[in-house]
């Protein structure tokens, strides 16, 4: 009797610990990794456009010359994507690159684009309508290309869990060449960088098959990167712009008001400087002028960017005895 009772007791022991076993097994088996997510390499681009806007708020008001660029050459220098079967007007990649770079100039606020990928579709319509073409040359010209593309796939694996992470990686290479000299004053490069990442405990969790959207938001990044250098070396430059007329006390200079030019501000008219070949280079340099009177804006005109102007009035010095063409106009910071 006592023999049964113990067998009996060590059975309903087993059972028990088979039953704690499977418990345990059931509650890892139904904890899940989060949701598929995907991540951006730090700074993501929403926090880029969020540091440009702070940054443009404290800075002081100033002018925002809207100098002319348009996009020259910009190609898939990689092996990415490469086959004999090209579309007519590019490669697909290089495409889509010029595309991204088009849509953040225009909406840096900092440029005028004009169209250059695509000069001969307009011209075909031009003819097709019979329209003349009334092109505006450009003082900048941006040749650029991705020189780096490629993704990988990381991965962990435990006792009980793996995990799966997609990376994709992107470079854009630019350089900015002056219209009137063919010289390239300005060369940068952005980089981007776009992840996805699964996990799973037992067999169970996230699952994600290959994640085209992560080639995109790598390459919309490295072109963001590399818009916000330019972006830099082009507020650098001078800004300056010219005498559209001089008519009695009024005197009418090219900008308005969506380049950030408002009533009151101060300009400089400075004499525009001799050019001289330089026997050193071989290039031409232009001497510095000599500043002959300053301008008070009075009011802004125009519609659009491309027909703006502003009226002003002299405060001091003289334009007689020049003509527009003779005269540059600068800001001075005044106001």
């Amino acid at each position: 009797m006592m023999r049964k009772t113990f067998i009996g007791s060590s059975w309903r022991f087993f059972l028990g610990a088979i039953s704690c076993s499977v418990l345990v097994l059931l509650q890892g088996c139904a904890t899940q990794a989060p949701p598929v997510a995907q991540k951006e390499a730090t700074p993501a681009i929403p926090a880029q456009k969020s540091a440009q806007q702070a940054a443009i708020a404290q800075a002081p008001i100033v002018p925002t010359l809207k100098r002319k660029v348009a996009l020259g050459r910009i190609t898939n220098e990689t092996n990415y994507g490469r086959s004999l079967l090209r579309d007519q007007h590019g490669d697909p990649l290089g495409k889509q690159v010029t595309d991204l770079l088009s849509k953040a100039l225009t909406e840096s606020g900092a440029y005028l684009v004009f169209e250059r990928p695509d000069i001969t579709r307009i011209q075909a319509e031009s003819k097709l309508t019979d329209t003349k073409l009334n092109l505006i040359g450009v003082d900048s010209l941006i040749i650029g290309s991705l020189t780096e593309f490629g993704r990988k796939t990381l991965g962990e694996t435990g006792f009980a869990s793996s995990s799966k992470r997609q990376v994709a990686f992107a470079k854009v290479d630019l350089r900015v060449v002056d219209t009137n000299t063919s010289h390239v004053f300005f060369a940068t490069s952005g980089a981007g960088e776009a992840s996805t990442e699964t996990a799973s405990t037992f067999g169970f969790g996230s699952q994600a098959a290959y994640d085209g959207t992560l080639n995109d938001a790598a390459i919309r990044q490295a072109v963001s990167e590399a818009v916000n250098r330019l972006n830099n070396e082009m507020n650098a430059r001078p800004w300056q712009t010219y005498i559209l007329k001089a008519e009695g006390s009024q005197v009418f200079i090219g900008g308005g008001k969506a380049q950030g030019i408002k009533p009151g501000m101060i300009f400089s008219v400075q004499t525009q400087g001799e050019k001289i070949k330089s026997p050193q280079t071989g290039a031409e340099i232009t001497l510095p002028g000599r500043s002959i009177a300053r301008l008070r804006v009075d009011a802004n005109f125009g519609d659009t960017e491309l027909n703006e102007g502003s009226v002003t009035s002299v405060v001091s010095g003289s334009l007689s005895g020049y003509t527009p063409e003779q005269v540059i106009v600068l800001f001075d910071g005044g106001k």
